[in-house]
């Protein structure tokens, strides 16, 4: 099955031309001159950018999601890429009509017609796991989620694939160890199957929904759970203007550079405070609310793949960030030894060094000024030079940080992301680390206290009797005023989580 999947990627390849576009800047002589000469022979009519987007369609759905975290990033891209590579974002052909609805009458067991008052069988949306339509239910306007049929069988035959490919990099890759391509194809792997159940989905949009209740800066559709189930999810549809067309925003009034500053915000707020956030923030599932109260916030959709984090991973992270906009180099490598994701032989010295070498040019400028493509490939050499292990459980969010990056390199050139994030760092370290964070964490505790504590002078005294039983062979009881003292602290600690409690 492996063989049989390999073919026919390397076969899409070959009819798409994807491979005369990598050997089409390889200098002429030799073995290359062959190649050039039996794929350009091929000759397809369609432009390089054409052919790359149906060779993505044409591999399936984890291909197709390559393209998409690929069509945000237009420093690293040519234009004429990038522009149709966004197509796969919410264009991907759909499904026939016919099966859509067979899906649906699956789902719920009777016909459409007696599930929606109204339905459109022509999709608004359509993406490489599953496609949007809008319907209404009585008065409501909502938008109906199908999952793709037959999409569970392609994905499991592309990961299996992926698996071999990663135990094969594992194995003949220098770098295998240190990338850890098997445990990153697991992460995307599990990602993957988050998406094929749509009340997963319709879970992390509830709690998304919850987690910015009356935010000034973001939406969240809310779901019909009545109408939800594995393969069809149906919730509140959202009016708003895609993100991707400025030129509508700019009619439409929108200030892009406060659009910009808050998405930045949003992006933080989600993973430090809530240390929950949308992982796929591709400008396809992004909106912006133009008319009425919700002017001018981002809306959100497509909870497939969310991801979170422990409190230790923002714990670092945050601190990792801090010190880098405070330029402590040195502070960035500490803490990265401390966390494990460097060897504990690194040199600290040194690794600053390196790190503030790649670093320090990027400063002080706007987005449009920087190279991504270069900085990224200098970070890339900086950890393979120091070892520096990737951490499987971040892999969503670095790329979620690409997308958000991408979309505010495409909202506005001049936005300055350090002075954009280090206030919002600033305030979140502040209170996970002074004595509000304290007080919380007492007050979360406290049920657990309030039991336990009453339990404390019976506990010590057990230990007392067993500790002089061992030493005299004679069990003898602790000492009335001993108890007595125990016996107040305990009562004294309860009254403090007592006052803090209520």
């Amino acid at each position: 099955m492996y063989l049989f999947r390999l073919a026919k990627i390397l076969g899409v390849i070959h009819r798409f031309g994807i491979d005369a576009m990598i050997f089409e800047h390889e200098p002429v002589g030799g073995v290359a001159a062959v190649f050039r000469a039996i794929l350009f022979g091929r000759g397809r009519a369609e432009s390089r950018a054409v052919r790359l987007r149906e060779a993505l369609e044409a591999l399936g759905p984890i291909f197709v999601k390559f393209g998409q975290m690929l069509s945000t990033r237009r420093d690293l891209l040519p234009r004429d890429i990038a522009d149709e590579l966004e197509k796969l974002q919410d264009r991907v052909p759909p499904c026939p009509p016919e099966k859509a609805l067979a899906q649906i009458e699956a789902a719920y067991g009777r016909p459409v017609s007696e599930v929606f008052t109204e339905f459109d069988p022509t999709p608004v949306a359509s993406a490489s796991v599953a496609q949007v339509h809008f319907a209404r239910c009585g008065e409501r306007e909502v938008a109906v989620k199908i999952l793709r049929p037959d999409i569970r069988k392609v994905i499991l035959h592309d990961l299996s694939l992926l698996n071999v490919l990663s135990v094969l990099l594992n194995v003949v890759w220098p770098d295998g160890r240190r990338l850890k391509p098997r445990e990153v194809v697991a992460e995307f792997a599990r990602h993957l199957h988050d998406e094929l159940d749509l009340t997963r989905e319709a879970a992390n949009c509830s709690q998304l929904r919850r987690n910015f209740k009356d935010s000034k800066l973001l939406l969240a559709p809310e779901v019909y759970w009545d109408f939800c189930t594995q393969t069809v999810m149906v919730m509140e549809r959202m009016h708003g203007v895609p993100i991707s067309r400025k030129d509508r925003l700019i009619e439409a009034g929108i200030d892009l550079s406060t659009l910009s500053s808050a998405g930045v915000e949003i992006f933080f707020t989600q993973v430090f405070r809530d240390g929950f956030f949308h992982a796929d923030m591709h400008p396809g599932n992004v909106f912006v609310a133009v008319d009425g109260k919700n002017r001018g916030k981002y809306i959100a959709l497509d909870f497939g793949i969310v991801s979170m984090l422990t409190d230790e991973d923002k714990n670092y992270l945050a601190q990792n960030l801090l010190a880098f906009f405070q330029r402590d180099y040195k502070r960035v490598a500490t803490t990265q030894i401390e966390a494990g994701w460097a060897p504990p032989d690194t040199r600290v010295d040194e690794f600053a060094s390196a790190i503030r070498t790649v670093c320090e040019p990027v400063f002080d400028r706007p987005l449009r000024e920087i190279s991504f493509g270069r900085l990224l490939l200098r970070l890339f050499q900086t950890s393979r030079r120091f070892n520096i292990e990737i951490q499987p459980q971040l892999i969503m969010l670095q790329k979620t940080l690409l997308n958000i990056e991408g979309m505010g390199r495409d909202l506005d050139p001049d936005l300055d992301l350090w002075q954009t994030a280090k206030p919002f760092l600033e305030h979140w370290m502040k209170e996970e680390i002074g004595w509000r964070s304290v007080v919380r964490t007492i007050r979360r505790e406290a049920p657990f206290w309030s039991r336990a504590l009453p339990q404390i002078p019976r506990l010590v005294h057990q230990a007392l009797l067993r500790e002089k039983a061992a030493n005299s062979n004679i069990p003898q009881a602790a000492p009335r005023g001993q108890n007595a003292l125990l016996i107040l602290i305990a009562a004294l600690l309860a009254a403090i989580l007592f006052s803090l409690h209520f």
